[in-house]
């Protein structure tokens, strides 16, 4: 197997089209950064039949494990932003709370498994826990990627996403919820008894990104309502009782 597998189809077709143009394979290295070992060997397999493997599963041939992935975008699209960093890599992160262990784990469990077997740093900040994790194709997988806040432009999913999202609705609704959202317990005292009604609420700036969510409950069945502007809640006790199979207090 050849070391340059580990690259992108797009520096390969990069390179290949500065051989087909007679470049040599210094000029290459120079132009693109990529060592001239590797050059060589593309030189020698350079046919149309020939790829180099590419992890991703939306531009190159991974697998993705949807389930986490839906996890992962609701995750992303409360709390998560990515950043461009040295040769064309981009790196995601997660901003979490502390008081829950458990999210945070699961978060590093969600990345794992969408980049199959990528490694995820915690970084420990006042109150929060950042998850990261860089990779090639971070914006690949979350094209809502862009500059400036979320609730400033545009929030859609692609053509791609979107069966993801109705088909685990579920795991999607977790990963929002466990970012912006929570499960609370309302007690209302009639006749000297107190009563307790759990409901959760979600929270987003974001017309878009409640937009996502209000389908994702539809999804599944459950409806809900609006409490303010920016907060959606849910509140029947068989809707509360259907969400709590996906998502469950914050742990």
């Amino acid at each position: 197997m050849y070391s340059s597998l580990v690259r992108s189809v797009a520096e390969w077709q990069s390179v290949r089209g500065l051989i087909e143009r007679e470049a040599n394979n210094c000029e290459i290295a120079r132009i693109t950064g990529i060592p001239r070992t590797t050059i060589r060997e593309w030189r020698r397999h350079r046919d149309e039949s020939w790829r180099p493997a590419c992890e991703c599963p939306v531009c190159g041939d991974g697998i993705l494990e949807r389930h986490s992935y839906a996890h992962l975008l609701g995750l992303y699209l409360g709390d998560g932003c990515i950043s461009r960093h040295r040769r064309e890599v981009f790196r995601l992160r997660i901003t979490l709370d502390t008081r829950y262990p458990g999210v945070i784990e699961e978060c590093v469990k969600a990345i794992a498994a969408v980049r199959g077997g990528g490694k995820a740093n915690r970084t420990k900040k006042r109150g929060c826990v950042e998850v990261a994790s860089y990779w090639k194709h971070w914006p690949c997988l979350f094209p809502q990627h862009g500059p400036g806040r979320k609730h400033w432009r545009t929030i859609a999913l692609a053509p791609w996403q979107t069966p993801i999202a109705e088909a685990h609705a579920g795991a999607l609704l977790r990963g929002l919820i466990q970012s912006d959202g929570c499960r609370v317990s309302n007690r209302v005292r009639v006749n000297g008894k107190t009563y307790v009604y759990p409901r959760y609420h979600f929270k987003n700036f974001s017309d878009d990104i409640r937009g996502i969510f209000c389908k994702a409950c539809k999804a599944l069945g459950v409806r809900w309502t609006q409490s303010d502007r920016v907060t959606l809640a849910v509140s029947r006790r068989a809707d509360v009782a259907l969400l709590d199979r996906y998502v469950g207090a914050k742990q």
